[in-house]
Order: C-alpha cells, then sequence, then structure tokens
C-alpha cells in the first residue's frame, strides 16, 4: 500500500492600504481598507488566487469586514 502526502496552505496577503473613518470594534485602534490577495498553494506551485477589499485593524489584524 503507497500512501502520498501533499502540502496545501493558503496564505492571505496586504497588499496596499488606506485609512477610514472609524476604529475597530475589539481594541478600539484605527482601522484600514486594504486590498487582499488569497494565495492557496498545493506543493508549493500556486494554482488559486483570489484578490478582495476587506476593513483590517492596524493594530490587532483582525478582519471586520470583507468585501467581494
Amino acid at each position: 500500500m503507497v500512501c502520498f502526502c501533499f502540502l496545501v496552505d493558503q496564505k492571505r496577503v496586504m497588499k496596499k492600504t488606506k485609512p477610514v473613518a472609524g476604529s475597530c470594534s475589539r481594541c478600539g485602534c484605527s482601522a484600514h481598507v486594504a486590498d487582499m490577495c488569497t494565495l492557496t498553494r498545493f506543493c508549493n506551485i500556486p494554482f488559486y488566487w483570489k484578490s478582495w477589499k476587506a476593513i483590517v485593524c492596524c493594530f490587532c489584524g483582525a478582519i471586520l469586514k470583507s468585501y467581494a
């Protein structure tokens, strides 16, 4: 019997940010609108990526709201 194990991982990357009016509901610090990119890799070869926007806290890193 042969068993194959493959490594699949997913990484979120913030490309650029802009400050937005308001604050984080968790820690109270300022928030930013960020262009996010989700990259999924299979055996270190990227095979799927998705770009989206999110409102992110600049202190704790929590994603407060996401837009498709």
